[in-house]
């Protein structure tokens, strides 16, 4: 009898019966669609939810000394934040839920604040202590996890619109992009003051410039998605401003600044001039790629590229070598015909003497050097030895065929080429004391350009300060400086507002103010506008620390309410703005992803370190090699197996090609800032889960897991499965039906019409497997991706 493990679902009925658990998921969307209709139709019936927010609410100040309400001796406020809340419960008549259990508790806050399950051993634990403090310890003990800084920078890469590769066509690899995701994890576990996070990421190049830190920082504004074969380089100038002003105006101040580039705002009073004279503060920004690491910082990951590197690069030289002599004939010529492809406006600044540059041709210029390669020489020599090309020279058909076998006689090496890594880094950096000019442009058109404007910022944030004093550095304007230093100030109450309204989003779907990245008039009122205030004043007062503002909101009652739902409540506030009910919320198409890796034994908990490529179902057409110089598909699985089980964070992000996996759950938009998480239920993430090899080889593990944790006992596998993937044990109805399950989909697979080949699908990661039994085994394992496909493991509660 053959007990070979594969991974495949080759069993009679398996599909019926999970299929079913796992259109729970489905079936949970539709009363919650039902529900809301419901409501929908008593809503005249209903007292509205208002807000007792002024107009313009964001621009005014933070109320510093804002009073906190009186509880009334109610046993229930554990928190200055609940007394917020019951305040605001009281109006309509509405208590507060009792409060989740334990069990509950801790994979709630676990996975809000780790983005993993919790252990049985760690929910036992918790449940066991009884010491007045369990509950804070345990957020501390979760505080200190670097696993905090992993969840908290995926949330702030969302905004930061991360990503492993350029965009557009080519969509170029950034093979050190991951510094930046490394910098942002590092920030969020060493508690760094986000006053702090927020001056390096927009000019810590000019605040410490002997900072390698504070420069990788400014990989947020050097992130944008970016097309290296542009032809037009001034107007690449234009929307790289855009991107970036778009970004800050967005991610920062929850303003839609963007409406304001073509027109003055519609809603918001901002004008198009006001949005303009933000851009220039970005006007001298030039993004450099290939910052070399200085000496003593090198990881063991750079290290193991750079020897790579060498041995690869070694072993090529002669053949790189020869191509390099067969350019180099045609150099001169290619390189100019290169740079007359490029539009009007650009060849002016590209063809001009350098001592008449002006600051957009040093821009220009710089551009052009960043992005010209050995491509675009190798690009003319194929091109001029064809007969019908107007520079044609019969020579060059030679030296196009030599040059082409010598291209094929590269790849006899290409197992030696190092797949990830590098030895630079990105930053922003300037290009001198004086910026190109900013203009007004008439609808946005950069072909327009109407009056030069200098920095400054909108009326409707700051007031009548909306020049602020710019100081240049020796090789810098000093501009970014500037607004760094107003976006952390006192005189600007966006910042932290927008901050801990994301933090409580985070936490609780919603931010207390809805729309968490418009704070303008199309936005929403906030609902509590008092506690926004408190929070915002307990951040600043707590040096801006991330772990402390979080770690009052997770201890406080709200936090730790129920998520049951209540007919009064739906009665009366079916949105549940006012935090009755603790609200359920699915897991993150991360979240989902790590959780069944991390049940499953199976993940690996290494930190930080060059994006990986895990497995991907064979039918994926990645496309063809990179033209980016550095050879490879869109997609090339890795090798080391340990990769394949790393974090999610960590999976390469391509812009073309997001890893199917998680695709179809609602991840990030890495091609602009991504503030919220869609929640979309569809039949093909249940299928999804369902039909992946990758899944299902976890659920090997897991059931693997589960057997050598349990022993051999079905009842106390049973209970273990539970503990693992929902932190508690099945009851007894459900109990009952685990166990219909096993006896009948043994059977399927006894009765099951064989081959000459007997392969089922057992448990993996066992010790010792001599006592067996292969259909019993393989029962379990269904049993087991059943329900880890099921609703309750895809939703906190």
């Amino acid at each position: 009898m053959n007990k070979k493990k594969i991974i495949q679902v080759a069993l009679i009925g398996l599909s019926a019966s999970a299929f079913l658990a796992g259109s729970v998921i489905a079936a949970e969307a539709t009363k919650a669609s039902e529900k809301k209709t419901a409501a929908a139709d008593k809503k005249e019936k209903v007292k509205p939810i208002t807000s007792n927010a002024v107009k313009d609410w964001a621009y005014v100040p933070i109320n510093a000394s804002v009073s906190v309400p009186d509880a009334n001796g109610s046993k229930w406020v554990r928190s200055p934040i609940d007394n917020f809340v019951l305040a605001r419960l009281n109006e309509y008549g509405l208590k507060p839920s009792a409060e989740a259990d334990r069990a509950t508790y801790i994979r709630r806050v676990t996975l809000d604040l780790l983005g993993l399950l919790p252990t049985p051993a760690e929910v036992e634990a918790f449940e066991n202590d009884r010491s007045p403090d369990a509950y804070e310890k345990l957020v501390d003990r979760l505080l200190a996890s670097p696993h905090f800084g992993e969840r908290q920078a995926r949330r702030w890469l969302d905004l930061a619109r991360y990503a492993d590769s350029a965009g557009f066509q080519n969509d170029q690899t950034r093979p050190n992009n991951w510094r930046y995701r490394d910098y942002v994890i590092k920030s969020f576990n060493e508690d760094k003051p986000f006053n702090q996070f927020v001056r390096e990421q927009i000019a810590g190049d000019e605040i410490w410039p002997e900072s390698q830190e504070a420069k990788i920082a400014t990989g947020l504004l050097a992130g944008y998605p970016d097309n290296f074969n542009s032809r037009d380089l001034v107007q690449r100038h234009y929307q790289i401003a855009t991107d970036v002003t778009d970004l800050v105006g967005e991610t920062f101040l929850a303003s839609t600044i963007g409406c304001a580039r073509c027109h003055n705002h519609k809603i918001d009073k901002i004008s198009q001039v006001e949005y303009f004279q933000l851009q220039a503060f970005f006007a001298n920004a030039f993004a450099n790629e290939r910052v070399e690491l200085a000496k003593g910082t090198e990881t063991q990951w750079d290290i193991d590229f750079i020897t790579a590197q060498a041995t690869y690069q070694a072993a090529i030289k002669p053949v790189t070598d020869q191509q390099k002599a067969i350019l180099d004939q045609v150099r001169e010529k290619g390189r100019k015909y290169h740079n007359e492809r490029y539009l009007t406006d650009s060849r002016d600044a590209i063809f001009k003497s350098k001592e008449l540059w002006t600051p957009l041709d040093k821009w220009v210029n710089s551009r052009l050097n960043a992005v010209a390669s050995e491509r675009d020489i190798a690009a003319y020599l194929r091109e001029t030895s064809e007969k019908h090309h107007p520079q044609f020279d019969p020579a060059n058909i030679e030296r196009w065929t030599e040059y082409q076998r010598l291209t094929e006689e590269l790849k006899k090496y290409d197992n030696l080429r190092p797949r990830r890594g590098s030895k630079t880094y990105t930053a922003l950096t300037e290009l001198g004391t004086q910026a190109p000019e900013t203009h007004v442009r008439f609808n946005g058109i950069h072909e327009r350009p109407l009056e030069a404007v200098e920095p400054g910022l909108p009326k409707l944030w700051a007031g009548s300060k909306t020049h602020l004093e710019i100081t240049p550095t020796a090789t810098s304007t000093g501009r970014r400086t500037a607004l760094a230093n107003w976006l952390v100030s006192e005189e600007n109450p966006l910042t932290t507002r927008v901050y801990v309204n994301r933090v409580w989003a985070q936490l609780f779907v919603k931010g207390i103010s809805g729309i968490v990245e418009d704070f303008g008039r199309a936005g929403e009122k906030p609902t509590h506008p008092e506690l926004l205030d408190y929070l915002a004043t307990e951040f600043v007062k707590n040096d801006w620390s991330p772990k402390k503002l979080q770690r009052e909101i997770v201890l406080s009652a709200v936090y730790r309410q129920k998520s049951d739902e209540r007919a009064d409540v739906v009665a009366v506030d079916p949105a549940n703005k006012l935090l009755a009910v603790y609200p359920r919320k699915r897991l993150e198409a991360e979240e989902l992803r790590d959780s069944l890796l991390y049940a499953s034994g199976e993940l690996d908990e290494t930190i930080g370190g060059p994006a990986v490529f895990p497995k991907v179902p064979a039918s994926l057409v990645a496309g063809n090699t990179l033209n980016n110089g550095q050879g490879g598909a869109l997609w090339e699985e890795a090798k080391d197996p340990n990769d394949h089980k790393r974090r999610s964070i960590y999976t390469f992000v391509r812009r073309s090609l997001p890893y199917p996996l998680t695709a179809s759950f609602d991840p990030a938009d890495p091609s602009k800032p991504h503030h919220k998480r869609d929640v979309s239920t569809t039949a093909l993430q249940a299928l999804t889960l369902f039909n992946s090899d990758v899944v299902f080889s976890w659920s090997q593990a897991l059931a693997g897991r589960v057997i050598s944790e349990a022993g051999s006992n079905e009842n106390a596998q049973l209970d273990k499965l539970y503990e693992i993937l929902f932190s508690r044990k099945p009851n007894r109805t459900e109990k009952a039906a685990l166990k219909d399950f096993l006896k009948e989909q043994e059977k399927l697979v006894e009765n099951k019409v064989w081959t000459d080949k007997f392969e089922v699908a057992v448990p993996t990661g066992l010790k010792d497997t001599k006592n067996l039994d292969p259909f019993k085994a393989a029962a379990f394992v269904d049993l087991v991706h059943a329900v880890a496909n099921s609703n309750e493991f895809a939703y906190r509660f």
